[in-house]
Formats: structure tokens, C-alpha cells, sequence
């Protein structure tokens, strides 16, 4: 069944002639004025981001699920050097392409890939909001369906996934980035390092550079936070951690601590520098580059 017209109510009716058949019969149809249409009010599109590094089992189920997504507009695969067919699987299944020719991580995958959909973008309406999904989720993808809502409809600007079944995510790694955000917001989050996200431009443009490795999803947090605008988490239907979980080994976990540390210590730093360029009258950039 085709979808009813939303604007179909904003039709101005053709007003009616004198009583009388032949009156009706004389008197000229008008026609709607231009001024008295009211134009559709233009809406946010969104563009699912999916990274993807050999992932040529689940590529194409991942698009199709993404392409499914009510209120997805654009799917786009950033291919981050894979050495098998993702990129062809990806393209034939109905997404937009970009490849890097080595791999440069997730981070420069998912910068790249917002790009591209920046320039895609009608500048009659508002920039698309970005759902980022990971290229192995396959069918899993269309539990991520509820943060686009979230996000389009304004509830807030940044919704985070919650995974297999909403619980509180362990690890050392996790609840160092649970207490920086609670002590940034005063709000303490049960999967901080989620991957799975749908964010606004503006939200999305206040986390660049995005940090690197592990500590890119509590990075995003803090920097959306400190700018002001809102976040949530959001129960999804997805089975997996999202990437929220414990590495599997010993150096993997120091690592991927390192990193978080690394990356709420930079958010500290340079929330230290705003907080300063607003006490001196001078903005956030300024600010950094004469403290560099």
C-alpha cells in the first residue's frame, strides 16, 4: 500500500462559486495561489556510516539491514583496506563506497566516511545525522533501527546503543570511562564504550579530531557533553557488546586502556583550554593554538 502524503492537508481548497447551477457553471475556477501553498517543511535525512576491514562474510547483510532502517536515507561502506571482496559486495548490495587503500583504523574511517556524506548532503535541508554501524553486525544492523529517532526527532543530540540486553558493561577500560563521564555530566552511563551510535553534524563536528583506537567512543561522549548538547543511551536489539567489552588478552587490554586514558586526558586538557579562552573572551581553537 502506497505511504500517505504527510503534506496532503497543506492543500489550499478552491474556495466555492454563488448557490445555483448556473452560477457554478459561470463562474471561472481559480487556481491556488503560490504565496497561500504551504511548503513542506524540510526534514533530516540520515546516513547510515558503516566501517568495514574484511568483512566480505557480512558486508552485504549489514547493507541490507542499514538500507532497511526507517528513516536512513544514505548508506555508505568506508572500505579501511581490506584484501577481499568487501568493497564489491558492499557496492552491489546497495551502498556508497569509499575505500582507503591501507588500513588507518577506525577513527579515519569513520572521519572519511562522514566527509562523503557531508558533500552528498542538500543544502536546502538540515545535514543528515550520522549512524555509525560496524561492518560485521550483518542482519544484527536493523536493531539499530530506535537511535535514529532518537536523534531526527530531537529527543537528543548523540544516542548510544545499548547491547545484549542493556546491562552494565565490565572491564577496566569501561569503568574508566564511566567515571570520566560522570564526573564531566554527572550522568553515569552503563556501556560508555558502545560503538554503535547516531549522532547530529553538530555533535559530530564538536568530537574532531576524533580520538584514535579504543578511546574514540568515550572521547565522543565527553566532547558532546562539553559542548553542551544532550545524550542518551538507547536499548537496542543487538546480541553482541559492540565493541564495549574486555580485549580478550593481556596486552589487548593494556592497550585498549591505554588508550582510553590517553583520550579523556586530552578531552580534560582541552576542556581545561575552553574553560580558559572563555575566562580570556577568545574561543576554543584560539585558545588551543596559543597554548601550542
Amino acid at each position: 500500500m502506497a505511504a500517505r502524503n504527510r503534506y496532503a492537508e497543506s492543500v489550499v481548497a478552491t474556495p466555492q462559486p454563488p448557490d445555483g447551477d448556473a452560477a457554478r457553471k459561470r463562474a471561472p475556477r481559480r487556481r491556488p495561489s503560490a504565496s497561500r501553498i504551504v511548503a513542506p517543511t524540510p526534514e533530516q535525512g540520515c546516513a547510515a556510516l558503516i566501517v568495514a576491514h574484511d568483512q566480505a562474510r557480512r558486508i552485504a547483510a549489514t547493507v541490507r539491514a542499514a538500507v532497511a532502517i526507517p528513516g536512513v536515507d544514505l548508506v555508505l561502506v568506508v572500505d579501511d583496506g581490506s584484501t577481499d571482496n568487501t568493497q564489491d559486495l558492499a557496492r552491489k548490495s546497495g551502498a556508497v563506497v569509499v575505500r582507503h587503500p591501507h588500513p588507518r583504523g577506525r577513527s579515519a574511517a569513520i572521519e572519511t566516511g562522514a566527509a562523503v556524506a557531508a558533500m552528498r548532503d542538500d543544502p536546502a535541508v538540515p545535514p543528515r545525522a550520522l549512524l555509525i554501524l560496524d561492518g560485521r553486525l550483518g542482519n544484527q544492523a536493523i536493531g539499530a533501527a530506535p537511535l535514529v529517532p532518537a536523534v531526527t526527532e530531537k529527543v537528543c543530540d548523540m544516542a548510544v546503543a545499548l547491547t545484549a540486553g542493556g546491562g552494565r558493561a565490565l572491564g577496566l577500560s569501561t569503568k574508566a570511562s564511566r567515571k570520566a563521564i560522570k564526573k564531566a555530566s554527572n550522568w553515569e552511563p552503563r556501556q560508555p564504550m558502545s560503538s554503535i551510535r547516531c549522532l547530529t553534524r553538530e555533535a559530530f563536528e564538536q568530537c574532531l579530531p576524533l580520538a584514535r583506537g579504543s578511546g574514540l567512543e568515550p572521547a565522543m561522549t565527553l566532547d558532546v557533553l562539553h559542548a553542551g548538547l544532550t545524550v542518551t543511551e538507547v536499548e537496542c536489539e543487538i546480541a553482541g557488546n559492540s565493541r564495549s567489552g574486555v580485549a580478550r588478552t593481556a596486552p589487548g587490554r593494556a592497550n585498549q586502556y591505554r588508550d582510553v586514558l590517553m583520550a579523556i586526558g586530552s578531552r580534560r586538557m582541552r576542556q581545561g583550554l575552553t574553560d580558559t579562552g572563555r575566562a580570556m573572551g577568545v574561543g576554543r581553537s584560539q585558545a588551543q593554538e596559543e597554548h601550542e
